[in-house]
This record gives C-alpha cells, structure tokens and sequence, in this order.
C-alpha cells in the first residue's frame, strides 16, 4: 500500500511538472525560422536566411503580438519581444540593402542572442 501511494504521490507530481512546462507557440513557430536561418549562417550559408528573413520578421511580430501564456513571465517577456522584432527588422533592412555577408551574420547573431535570452529569462530553467 504504501509503494502504491508513493508511485500515485509521484505521477501526480510528475503531472503537475508538465503542466507548468507550458508550450508557446509563437515560440516555437518563431524557432523554426530562426533555426533554419541562423544555424546555416554559423556556418558561412547566407541563403537561408536572405530567402526566409520576412517570414523571420512575421513570426516575430505575431509572437510580439501575441498572448503570454501561463507559465512565463509576461512582464520579462514583452520587452524583450519588442527588441527582438527590433533586431529582426534590422535584418531584414540589411538584407534588402544588400549588406555584405559579415554584417548580416553578426545581425542574425545578436538576433539569435536575443531569442535566447527570451527563452532563458521569461522561463526560468530554459535553456538551449
């Protein structure tokens, strides 16, 4: 009786834990782009992310628009959210001025440092 109790007492707290691990789905969606823009561009591939830099600059203003869910911090995220569709539109501008591939690799970079630091800071324990 008492291993039932402790295994019940242990999927209930495990239940609760991935209640609290809420999903974003701006987020993710956000992520997406970001993840097949800038992993390319680490590595001197600058394609990806001159065709899928408006598509970047979307995802990131229906998140900045978008509801904070349960489980992060609205008031840490909204700030960052707006810099960060801030960096993304400096990308974009620089991308149609045709900037050399230096400076839209450390564009994209310090776009992808604030996506972390998002992630990171509105919740705690995030990392990647």
């Amino acid at each position: 009786m008492k291993k039932l109790l402790v295994l019940a007492f242990a999927a209930i707290v495990s239940l609760g834990a991935s209640a609290q691990q809420a999903d974003w789905k701006q987020m993710e969606d956000f992520h997406g782009v970001m993840s097949k823009t800038f992993h390319p561009a680490e590595e001197g591939n600058l394609k990806p992310l001159k065709a899928n830099v408006t598509d970047l600059v979307a995802k990131a203003k229906a998140w900045e628009s978008g509801a904070v869910p349960a489980g992060f911090d609205a008031k840490v995220a909204k700030p960052i959210l707006k810099q960060l569709v801030a960096k993304c539109t400096a990308v974009e501008a620089a991308v149609k001025a045709k900037k050399s591939d230096k400076e839209l690799t450390t564009l994209i970079t310090a776009t992808h440092d604030v996506f972390h630091e998002l992630k990171e800071k509105c919740r705690p324990g995030e990392k990647h």
